[in-house]
């Protein structure tokens, strides 16, 4: 069965961040690997040796990988997605949502949508774009949505 689990890249920040994602989420750190404690640390610049080459924290049973960047080549930040989790508790959602927060830019707060009984969105501290949603009552993530989105049954409509 195949899995889809997102990898971040950061500038310098991969260790930091992770450990934040590990207390925020309650998850569990597997794999926190420099540059330097792997078989390619004669490959790497010395001022680059201590940056996180890989990195892997499962949350809930799935991973969120990271590493940090080693290019030369200026760091364009994270860009063209976010990353969302889904709860069945408006209080957990809000938790998590002002824990990321800190520090970052909201973009929409946490607050009751016409799809969902809580939805926001944000920018952490270190760069990442979060979505944060709390499913519609009857709703659940497998769902997600599709039955708001059917076009409602008619009458004399076949």
């Amino acid at each position: 069965m195949a899995h889809l689990d997102a990898y971040l890249f950061f500038d310098g920040t991969c260790a930091e961040a992770m450990r934040f994602y590990e207390r925020v989420f309650d998850g569990r750190l597997e794999l926190l690997q420099t540059y330097a404690e792997s078989p390619a640390a004669s490959d790497v610049a010395p001022d680059r040796a201590q940056r996180i080459m890989h990195a892997r924290l499962v949350i809930d049973g799935r991973a969120l990988l990271a590493s940090d960047a080693i290019s030369e080549d200026p760091f364009e930040g994270i860009r063209g997605f976010s990353l969302s989790m889904n709860y069945d508790s408006v209080e957990e959602a809000q938790r998590v949502f002002a824990e990321l927060g800190d520090g970052g830019t909201v973009q929409m707060p946490l607050q009751p949508t016409f799809w969902a009984q809580a939805f926001g969105m944000l920018v952490d501290r270190f760069g990442t774009p979060w979505m944060v949603n709390v499913n519609a009552a009857g709703q659940d993530d497998a769902s997600n949505g599709k039955e708001s989105l059917a076009e409602p049954s008619r009458p004399g409509r076949r």
